[in-house]
C-alpha cells in the first residue's frame, strides 16, 4: 500500500459521503461529485474519518490505494472548497470577457474566440488581462485551463500568449550577426 493510501481523509463538516460499493458519491455545498473506485481497492468510513482499504493483496491494489485516496480527496475538496486556476494574458491587444457561460477571448487572431465554458465550470475576468477558472471538479478546471491556454501559448521570444500565473516562461535569445 502506498504512501499516499495510507493516509486518511478527513471529511469536513458540511460533506456528505455516500459509499455504494465501489461507487463514491460526495455532497457539499458546492456540488456533487460521484467516482467509480477500481475493483481492488475500497473505502471505510468511521467518525468523518475515510480510509482506503485493499480488496486484495495484488501489486496492482496497492498502487491504487494511492490514486483512489487522491481522488477521492479532491472530491471532498472541491464540493467543501472548490479549485480555482488563474491564467494571465500577456501581449499587445490581448483581451478576455468572461460573458455568463461563454468566454470571449482576443489573442491577435482576426477573429475573437468564443469558449463555451462546460457545465460545472465558471470563469471570471477581474481585470481584461486576467481569467480566474473555478469549479469543484479539479480535474475539469485544470482541463479548461489547458484548453484555454492552448489557443496561444507563451512563445519563447517574447513570451506572449496565455500563460498561468504561476508559470515560468524561459526567453530564448535571439540570433546574433
Amino acid at each position: 500500500m502506498s504512501r499516499v493510501g495510507k493516509s486518511p481523509i478527513t471529511v469536513p463538516k458540511g460533506a456528505e459521503i455516500s459509499i455504494n460499493g465501489a461507487n463514491v458519491t460526495v455532497k457539499g455545498p458546492l456540488g456533487t461529485l460521484t467516482h467509480n473506485l477500481h475493483p481492488s481497492v475500497g473505502l471505510k468510513q468511521e467518525d468523518g474519518v475515510l480510509t482506503v482499504v485493499l480488496n486484495n493483496d495484488s501489486p496492482e491494489a496497492g498502487a491504487q490505494s494511492g490514486t483512489a485516496r487522491a481522488l477521492v480527496n479532491n472530491m471532498v475538496v472541491g464540493v467543501t472548497t472548490g479549485f480555482e486556476r488563474k491564467l494571465s494574458l500577456v501581449g499587445v491587444g490581448y483581451r478576455a470577457a468572461a460573458q455568463g457561460e461563454t468566454l470571449k477571448l482576443q489573442l491577435g487572431f482576426s477573429h475573437d474566440i468564443i469558449y463555451n465554458l462546460p457545465k460545472g465550470v465558471k470563469a471570471e475576468t477581474p481585470t481584461q488581462t486576467e481569467i480566474i477558472i473555478k469549479g469543484s471538479n479539479k480535474q475539469q478546471v485544470g482541463q479548461v485551463a489547458a484548453e484555454v491556454r492552448a489557443y496561444r501559448s507563451p512563445e519563447p521570444y517574447k513570451g506572449k500568449g496565455v500563460r498561468y500565473v504561476d508559470e515560468v516562461v524561459h526567453l530564448k535569445e535571439t540570433k546574433k550577426k
